[in-house]
């Protein structure tokens, strides 16, 4: 039986009284007193989350870039605001969007690292929430939580239609061979570009359930590796600036050839600024607009694969580390929420918020009892700037490439220890945020008592998992 069966039922619809803020007790989630909430009108919002894969947080104009034209973005934040303290899930696409999915960080969730593991049916998704009060879902992009054939394939996660790549890995091409349609493959014979069809399938998605309340996932594929994009006076126009190219790969490497790849990731990250702004204009014109709340973030830090330069651009910003790490660059990530005639324009938060918070964000805007047993926090109250925001106790990171790493961040405070595989109790590296964001100055050895706080959390936060495993779990 699906979990989703023992979630409780509405609190009410829209049109009542207000739902009820969540606050965190004993690690799960129970309804805070309506008298706290924020009301959010009668008629059901829509949900537009867009996903990017591997941009940086300093990828955005409106988040320092110097180099990447962002004009949509840049325009979204103005209009709508800005977190400068949001955190993927995880450092790499699959757990990332696990905990985005089921609202549970990487302690408690199923496929905590790069897989093939699908959901099970006992995972209850954000589409499934969404399906009990009538939504129609659309996922268009990359998946990655399960297979065809498979208890985690979209379709038997509470999303309608689906079409996109099933496996992370064929994701890294952009002219595949053959993509999935709800559970059947679509060829394609590596003649499109799959970005702009899923770009085109969330237009589609969109008019044609204008009339009625859609939550839209768009897990788009730019700008991970590989770096490649048709030729059109986007890349030309990074071409012509002279950049200092080394080209990268050849015609039979995993991720092809490319002669300007700096020029390719940039125009890359344009091509999915010129296909957001298209969503926002077309939420405009269909006068949907001041009733869809979108959001627009990333799944983990910047990568360096396939001739990608995240030191050229800074993408990272002031932040140690990149994709993999679990250091700040690796998991802070750009994220703008935009709903006009909700959202005060030009706002901005430092609230400290991750992609398990998602969830019960969508709970209680759409009149769902928030599961009592995920991780996340609402930030609806953040986003309206209305009633009471509850702030989580921390954010929990654990990762298995890289010799093992677990990391959080409490307040100020970040924790980070690293050999996880072959050590039982590694030392903690205890960084303070407000004074050193770039994690340079490990002073675990002159604040013991809160190094040994976050040591013991951190354990806490850690259920075992028969797939993905540190050393003491293996005693």
């Amino acid at each position: 039986m699906k979990r989703r069966d023992f979630l409780k039922k509405s609190l009410m619809a829209f049109g009542g009284a207000a739902l009820g803020g969540c606050s965190n007790v004993n690690g799960g989630l129970k309804l805070a007193n309506n008298s706290n909430s924020a009301t959010v009108g009668r008629k059901l919002p829509n949900i537009i989350y867009i996903l990017a894969d591997d941009l940086g947080f300093a990828d955005l104009g409106c988040y320092g870039q110097k180099l990447v034209k962002t004009p949509n973005l840049d325009k979204m934040a103005a209009e709508g605001m800005k977190f400068t303290s949001h955190y993927a899930g995880s450092t790499v696409c699959a757990p990332s969007r696990c905990v985005l999915m089921t609202g549970l960080h990487t302690g408690h969730c199923y496929i905590r690292g790069n897989a093939t593991l699908p959901l099970r049916d006992s995972d209850v998704t954000v589409a499934e929430l969404c399906k009990k009060s009538g939504y129609a879902t659309g996922c268009f992009g990359k998946w990655g939580l399960g297979e065809a054939g498979t208890t985690g394939h979209p379709n038997n996660q509470g999303f309608d239609l689906f079409y996109g790549y099933l496996n992370q890995s064929n994701a890294h091409h952009y002219y595949p061979n053959y993509i999935y349609r709800d559970g059947q493959r679509e060829y394609l014979n590596g003649e499109h570009y799959t970005h702009d069809m899923f770009a085109s399938e969330a237009v589609r998605f969109i008019k044609d359930n204008k009339d009625k309340p859609f939550f839209l996932y768009l897990p788009f594929t730019i700008p991970h590796a590989e770096l490649v994009l048709p030729e059109d006076k986007i890349i030309d126009e990074y071409q012509e600036l002279g950049w200092p190219e080394t080209p990268y790969g050849s015609a039979t490497s995993h991720y092809g050839y490319q002669e300007t790849p700096k020029a390719a990731f940039a125009a890359m990250v344009t091509r999915l600024d010129r296909d957001c702004g298209k969503i926002l204009d077309l939420l405009k014109e269909l006068k949907i607009d001041d009733n869809t709340l979108v959001i627009f973030t990333s799944d983990n830090g910047p990568h360096q694969e396939g001739g990608a330069a995240p030191t050229f651009f800074d993408s990272n910003g002031i932040y140690r580390g990149i994709k993999r790490d679990l250091y700040e660059g690796g998991v802070r990530e750009p994220m703008i929420a935009w709903w006009p005639g909700k959202i005060k324009p030009g706002s901005e938060t430092d609230h400290i918020s991750a992609f398990e918070d998602f969830m019960p964000t969508v709970a209680e805007m759409i009149g769902q009892k928030i599961p009592e047993n995920i991780d996340g926090v609402s930030y609806l109250p953040t986003i309206l700037g209305k009633g009471t925001q509850v702030q989580k106790d921390y954010v929990y990171w654990e990762f298995f490439e890289g010799g093992g790493k677990q990391a959080i961040r409490q307040g100020k405070w970040k924790g980070v220890r690293l050999n996880m595989s072959t050590v039982v109790d590694p030392p903690v590296q205890l960084y303070d945020l407000d004074a050193d964001p770039g994690e340079t100055n490990n002073i675990a050895s002159s604040n013991s008592t809160k190094a040994e706080e976050l040591r013991e959390l951190m354990k806490q936060a850690h259920v075992k998992s028969p797939n993905f495993q540190f050393a003491v779990d293996k005693q």
